[in-house]
Parts: structure tokens; C-alpha cells; sequence
């Protein structure tokens, strides 16, 4: 009998596409510089500013739920410098990979500095969805996750007032968060020392401020132009050089490849219900 599975080469041209649909969607907006709307995208000058802003103050001793599930506070950490992160964890690439550089970062501050001198603390903004579990998964996802790094969730009362505290600010957008990726160096007595930005961490504005703490050694100064250069805000990119927003390509190939995966999977369970079926009539009988 006729397989009435469909053409496969149908399949090929929806796969073909949707891949040129996304390499359309990049190119226009390599091409002309595609801006969220108004109000829904983050400034990266406002943010850096309001981040900076934050140096020097004194954070408020916040009461948070760690991954295990117990409750600490931030004053738990006082007596040591304290490097604070926020990432929020539906974040499929960017928070992911500038956690796994802040670990690379942390592990070579610790064999500068020592390996019990300070701890790191990550927080997940994005409530309820950041739950204790969903920190915990997320954690382990990473390799990371000890006696000396935290992962916590906040209350949703307090939140606001904790990052403000922090100099960490994001917006919601329809594809996620923008927010500025940076560490938070906190001295032992709880105060905002310096900022670090960037997706990747450079070791020496990190290990920096660190050594100062620790060990006493001046760490040297960062200006405003090196800081814009290397902010990041997630959803989309902010291009410093050109001036403008940019959509986060990485975004749209997640999408494109879950899509294929969809797809393809739908097709295989399609076909492979018609051929145990058959053609219309197959399982006649004669009178």
C-alpha cells in the first residue's frame, strides 16, 4: 500500500524557512539598529550611573532563603568581603555563561587572595519563579554551589529595596530581562567597594578590588568609559560604538533550534501514526 506519511521534502522547505527568516531578522537588524520601544529596554548609562551611585553605601541586612531552603541574612556574611551576583534562572544564555566566567573569576581571586577569604552570593530577581529549587537546580547546572557560594532567594517585599541597595537594575521586556550583568564587591562590614561589569569579568578588575580588601593592595581606579563598554544587558545588547540596542542574536538561535526540535518531532509522530494506521480502508473486512 502508499505510505500517506507526508513528503519529507515538505518538512525541508518549512526547516529552510524558518532559517531564513532568522537570517532576515538579524540582518535588518544589523542593517538598522532595531530598537525595543521606549520604556521597555534599560539605559545602560542611567543603569551604570545608578550602579555607581551605590559605591560606598552600606547595604541593609536583608533576610533571604538559600537553596537548601534555610534562612540567612546578609549580616551571616559580614566579617569578609562578599561578591554578590543577581541572575534570574529561565535566563537560557547569558546568565548561565557569565556565571560559569564569574566562577572562573572567583577561583582565580581565591588562589590570589586565599581560598576561605571571601564568599559569593547569587541572588535570582525574577519571583516567584526563583525559588529556593529553581536556585538550587540552577547551581548544580553550573557545577557550583558550596560552603563559600550561596545561592538565595529574596523576599518579593524586599527585593526592590535590595537591589536598589546593590546599584542593580533590570526591565522587564516580552523576551525576558534586560538588566546590566556585574558583581557586586561588598567589603566585610557590608559596604558597596566596587562594580565589576561585563559578561566575562576581566581577572584584573576583579581579583583588584579583592587583594585590596584582603590583602591591602590599591587596587587602581576604573573610569566611566571603560564601564559602558563592558555592560551587557540581556535581551538585548547595547553596541557603546554604535550607539544603540541590538536584538541578542543568541536568543533567536535557542528559538529557532527548539523550534526545529518541535517540528521535526511532530512530523516524525505524524508519520509514524498514519503508517501503523494505513490508507482509509485498509482494515475492511468482507461481508
Amino acid at each position: 500500500m502508499p505510505d500517506s506519511a507526508p513528503d519529507p521534502k515538505h518538512l525541508n522547505r518549512l526547516l529552510l524557512a524558518a532559517f531564513v527568516g532568522l537570517v532576515l531578522l538579524i540582518a535588518w537588524n544589523v542593517a538598522f539598529g532595531q530598537a525595543l520601544p521606549a520604556g521597555t529596554r534599560l539605559d545602560p548609562r542611567d543603569a551604570v550611573a545608578k550602579s555607581q551611585a551605590a559605591i560606598g553605601r552600606t547595604v541593609g541586612d536583608y533576610a533571604l532563603t538559600a537553596s537548601d531552603g534555610k534562612s540567612i541574612r546578609l549580616s551571616d556574611f559580614r566579617g569578609k568581603p562578599l561578591v554578590v551576583s543577581f541572575i534570574y534562572t529561565g535566563c537560557f544564555q547569558v546568565c548561565p555563561t557569565t556565571t560559569k566566567f564569574l566562577g572562573e573569576a572567583v577561583g582565580a581571586a581565591r588562589r590570589a587572595v586565599g581560598d576561605d577569604s571571601f564568599n559569593v552570593l547569587t541572588i535570582g530577581f525574577n519571583l516567584p519563579f526563583d525559588s529556593p529549587t529553581a536556585m538550587r537546580e540552577f547551581a548544580t547546572k553550573q557545577g557550583l554551589g558550596n560552603a563559600r557560594w550561596t545561592f538565595a532567594t529574596p523576599s518579593a517585599d524586599t527585593l526592590d529595596a535590595l537591589a536598589a541597595e546593590m546599584g542593580f537594575a533590570w526591565v522587564p521586556t516580552a523576551a525576558g530581562f534586560d538588566h546590566v550583568t556585574q558583581a557586586t564587591i561588598l567589603d566585610r562590614d557590608g559596604r558597596v567597594m566596587r562594580q565589576v561589569y561585563g559578561d566575562s569579568f576581566e581577572l584584573p578588575m576583579f581579583v583588584a578590588p579583592l587583594r585590596e580588601l584582603v590583602l591591602g593592595t590599591p587596587a587602581p581606579k576604573d573610569d566611566f568609559a571603560s564601564w559602558i563598554e563592558r555592560v551587557r544587558v540581556l535581551c538585548t545588547v547595547y553596541d557603546p560604538r554604535a550607539g544603540r540596542y541590538r536584538l541578542n542574536y543568541g536568543l533567536f538561535i535557542e528559538l529557532f533550534t527548539g523550534s526545529t526540535i518541535v517540528i521535526g518531532t511532530l512530523w516524525y509522530l505524524i508519520s509514524a501514526s498514519r503508517r501503523r494506521r494505513g490508507p482509509p480502508g485498509d482494515d475492511a473486512r468482507p461481508a
